[in-house]
């Protein structure tokens, strides 16, 4: 199996498996590695003396978390269902129906304090 396609494609199953986990990890370490390699370069330009604070510091881990932050969610609870529909692999199966009886309530509710009827039809409607 490709590599990257095993760390972009969220595991479908609900809980915490091994496999998730170990995805989860390898995702943080490469992010962990990238930050660290990039705050190595960045200390060698004029900007070194910044990043040796902990505000310069946060602002690189935030400037690179905004663009990675739809891979590192993509096996958390709740994050699944905002990264996959980016990354175009969506698994979640079709949306469900709601129930015949939260179509009446709606239905029933939709003229609810309106005091003419609906058009068309209905108590008090045109004929």
């Amino acid at each position: 199996m490709n590599v990257w396609k095993w760390l972009t494609t969220a595991d479908p199953s609900p809980r915490y498996t091994p496999s998730k986990i170990g995805r989860i990890a390898a995702r943080f370490f490469l992010f962990l590695l990238l930050v660290t390699l990039i705050q190595s370069v960045l200390s060698a330009t004029p900007l070194g003396p910044y990043l040796k604070t902990w505000w310069g510091s946060a602002i690189v881990v935030f400037a690179l978390y905004i663009p990675f932050a739809r891979y590192l969610i993509l096996d958390t609870p709740g994050g699944n269902r905002q990264a996959l529909g980016r990354l175009g692999s969506s698994r979640l199966g079709a949306a469900s129906k709601p129930s015949a009886s939260a179509v009446r309530r709606k239905e029933r509710n939709r003229f609810a304090g309106v005091r003419k009827g609906p058009p068309g039809g209905g108590r008090g409607g045109r004929r």
